[in-house]
């Protein structure tokens, strides 16, 4: 920390001319998280960037804006509420926080039910696909329930519900379903699950529910399929989060968990609170946390609706769909991405010998673009994978750029591996010719050195 003041000028400077070493959030298609707002939307957060939510007696309309959303996306998700009936659900930092907030009350819920029947309630665990977001990971470590998950295969990058439902035992609080696995895109078979855990559930008197992690596909499957059953339309699924800041096309960072019904959320989980002024009810797992997040995600709701967020998710999928066509077109790739998911490209090499998609994701960094390559979690590890994700900001002239610079990329380094392997097959000629000199050297020393007498 300096000794002494700077002019608020110099400060700025100093701090804005480190900031352009930042890349470029456009051409950033490794993220999930909205990195374009309208302007309107953008003055709005501005406006209530000083306001702490969790003063719900001193910002009342911000604790209505909240509840006004929590509504709208639980009826997104068809949740069974009556028209008298308020959704339970709250809002959270991201999909990190939420997914921490429903496990613990499916944890609280099982061990209140094994409680009741005697029985001891220490070893909880969860099952999941090898494919959930690291978060699930952070909440069976810090909250102290086993991770039980299925392995993957190559060509199936998600969840295997038979599977899954093999591994449920009396211990099990949850399976988590995936709607847009980070991996892939796709979404898991949340119909298929539901329906073979109630055979289970039914054959062997448990009550194993399940959560829906819809963090990237909860704000795209209900506007371009609503006809699929994923949400609480099926009725083992008890919960269900959501980003707000993904393809709920707000900044960074805002979540939702809405709960199928008040009956899901134990009531030891809720903090009742006066001193802030009147009674406050609040299920968090911090206290303070800014209200604009919230606030933009309601200009979103209500200035979009249902039409415009189906046209922006329609148009990105397009535009996923074009970049698509431009890679298969180039021969190299095999695309592991589904049609039906969230918007992105998942790629791998056909032919890996001579460089891989690793040196593909560091040379795009030379045109600006940041686009990861990863391998594939237990037991795909062998699969590696370059991903491109597609958001509302990504447009055709983009997508075009970034097909050029990709086809220019692998011409580059076709050409430096057959620069290296005409330098490696000429080191190996020089190599033969002189072991061959050495030999026939080697071959006249030794009949000079058998030689008696005479000249040589």
């Amino acid at each position: 920390m300096p000794s002494g003041s700077i002019p608020k000028e110099a400060a700025y400077q100093i701090i804005s001319d480190e900031l352009m070493l930042d890349g470029n959030p456009r051409l950033n298609l490794a993220s999930f998280v909205t990195t374009w707002m309208e302007p309107e939307c953008g003055k709005l957060m501005m406006d209530s960037v000083n306001k702490n939510y969790v003063d719900m007696d001193e910002y009342p309309v911000t604790t209505e804006l909240q509840n006004r959303c929590v509504n709208m996306i639980a009826h997104l998700f068809n949740a069974p509420i009556g028209e008298d009936e308020t959704a339970i659900g709250v809002s959270t930092v991201g999909s990190s926080e939420a997914i921490m907030l429903a496990g613990l009350a499916f944890k609280r819920k099982w061990a209140n039910k094994m409680k009741e029947q005697g029985k001891p309630c220490d070893k909880p665990n969860i099952v999941t696909g090898a494919n959930v977001q690291v978060c699930w990971e952070k909440f069976a470590r810090y909250f102290e329930v086993e991770l039980k998950e299925v392995k993957l295969t190559e060509g199936y990058y998600v969840m295997d519900p038979k599977k899954a439902v093999e591994m449920v035992d009396e211990n099990t609080i949850c399976v988590a379903a995936i709607l847009g696995s980070t991996l892939t895109g796709e979404y898991e078979d949340v119909k298929l699950l539901n329906d073979l855990l109630v055979a289970k559930n039914k054959e062997t008197g448990w009550d194993v529910p399940i959560h829906v992690d819809a963090a990237s596909g909860g704000f795209i499957a209900p506007f371009l399929q609503p006809e699929l059953e994923w949400d609480f339309r099926l009725p083992l699924v008890k919960s269900i989060n959501v980003s707000g800041h993904k393809y709920g096309l707000v900044y960074p960072g805002v979540g939702w968990v809405i709960w199928r019904s008040k009956a899901d959320l134990p009531d030891e989980l809720i903090f009742h609170i006066n001193y802030l002024g009147t009674d406050q009810p609040t299920f968090t797992l911090n206290f303070s946390k800014g209200a604009s997040q919230i606030i933009a995600q309601y200009y979103q709701l209500i200035r979009l609706g249902f039409e415009g967020y189906k046209h922006i998710m329609e148009n990105c999928k397009l535009n996923a769909a074009v970049l698509k066509e431009g890679i298969d077109a180039t021969g190299r790739f095999d695309v592991l991405s589904k049609a039906d998911g969230v918007p992105l490209v998942a790629i791998r090499l056909k032919d890996s010998t001579n460089f891989s998609v690793f040196d593909i994701s560091e040379n795009l960094r030379r045109f600006g673009w940041i686009v990861p390559a990863y391998t594939m979690p237990a037991d795909a590890e062998h699969v590696a994978v370059l991903r491109i994700v597609i958001r509302e900001d990504f447009n055709r002239s983009l997508a075009q750029r970034l097909l050029t610079d990709i086809n220019k990329i692998v011409g580059e380094l076709d050409a430096h591996a057959v620069h290296a392997i005409k330098l490696s097959t000429a080191a190996a000629a020089e190599g033969a010719s002189k072991s061959t000199v050495d030999a026939v050297t080697e071959a006249f020393k030794g009949l000079a050195g058998n030689k008696k007498a005479g000249v040589c």
